[in-house]
């Protein structure tokens, strides 16, 4: 890991990246791209400097509460988190000052920050937001080699079902010709249904690619899936979106799960649900 100098470190659209880079070692990360300019290594972890005083700063100019989104670029529950706690220390000034959080995550580690997210959304809104990408345990160990698996990350979910905290699932990536099959979908989506997820991303059952993250995930079918890299070149070329040919079937099954168990499941109705703060303080002054 290193150090860096920052000025700021919320975006105009109060999106927070701690770190820049990241240890899971998924074989189809975007983060990877080089639309990103991460000059480094990319398990060589950025960590910037002061960026608990700088958010801090950060959110007392804010005039008004709103919905803080981390994880985006970055897990925030990386190797590195349980010994420098900066996660922590974020959400406890998003609690402090009475924002409210969506974070992102594949991480069980998560649990340990229960408590406060649970005091944040007694206030406002803290939202779980969980990647999952496949059912099958042992396909989920090559795909997602350092990272909690989808079974733990499914148990996660529950633990924050019976604390009454909202999760929202991120379906996606789903890799054409691996895991793109009716039964991984089942599997996921009943995990879901498990879990009470209040709703699912999923931008279409595929892949995107491009420059940086396609190296690196050719790399790895060549080594976990000999002759897909061939499979992939002749079906996409150099496609940026890279759709399953069961794309259509999956994604008829996935919209009628979604409303029999009434899971959002419209991008912009799940995005708006995670951007909307909510204001719980007045319920509380009543009791």
């Amino acid at each position: 890991m290193h150090y860096k100098e920052y000025k700021t470190i919320l975006s105009a659209k109060n999106g927070l990246n701690l770190f820049r880079g990241c240890t899971h070692g998924c074989i189809y990360c975007d983060s990877r791209s080089d639309c990103y300019q991460i000059n480094h290594t990319f398990e060589d972890i950025e960590i910037k400097a002061n960026a608990l005083e700088i958010f801090e700063q950060e959110l007392q100019r804010r005039r008004k509460p709103c919905m803080i989104g981390t994880g985006a670029m970055t897990d925030p529950y990386i190797q590195l988190e349980p010994r420098l706690k900066i996660t922590q220390g974020a959400l406890e000034l998003i609690d402090k000052y009475e924002f409210g959080v969506a974070i992102q995550t594949k991480s069980s580690r998560i649990l340990r920050d229960l408590e406060v997210l649970k005091s944040i959304n007694q206030k406002t809104k803290a939202v779980v937001e969980m990647t999952l990408t496949t059912y099958d345990e042992e396909l989920c160990k090559i795909l997602e080699p350092y990272v909690s698996t989808t079974k733990e990350r499914f148990e996660t979910l529950m633990t924050f079902k019976e604390a009454g905290i909202p999760t929202v699932v991120w379906l996606s990536p789903i890799l054409p010709f691996i895991n793109d099959s009716e039964e991984n979908l089942r599997g996921i989506l009943n995990y879901c249904i498990q879990a009470g997820v209040k709703g699912i991303l999923c931008f279409g059952f595929g892949v995107t690619m491009r420059a940086g993250n396609r190296e690196y995930f050719y790399e790895q079918l060549d080594k976990h899936f000999p002759g897909m890299k061939k499979k992939y070149q002749y079906a996409f070329g150099d496609n940026y979106v890279c759709n399953s040919p069961n794309n259509d079937r999956l994604m008829e099954i996935f919209i009628d799960t979604c409303q029999k168990h009434d899971i959002l499941w419209r991008t912009e109705e799940v995005f708006g649900y995670l951007h909307e703060f909510e204001d719980k303080r007045e319920q509380l002054s009543l009791f």
